[in-house]
């Protein structure tokens, strides 16, 4: 993924996540629901809107290397 120098808020990452659910698995809901209900630094929000951004366009392999560090990044908050 290439470098982004924008600052995306939490309401710029809630959006991405909601436009994007449909393709991501099931079971990471329940994260994301946990992840919008607490404050996150500046870094954390860029990495999760990056890691949300096109997923629905990403390859198979991409998908998977993108839900592999979603569930990292959500699972250690």
């Amino acid at each position: 993924m290439s470098e982004c120098k924008l600052d995306h808020s939490h309401d710029d990452v809630k959006k991405k996540y909601e436009s994007q659910s449909a393709f991501l698995p099931e079971e990471m809901n329940p994260l994301f629901e946990q992840f919008f209900e607490k404050d996150h630094t500046q870094d954390i929000l860029n990495e999760v809107f990056h890691l949300l951004k096109k997923f629905d366009l990403a390859s198979e392999e991409e998908k998977s290397e993108r839900t592999n560090r979603l569930n990292m990044v959500l699972r250690n908050l």
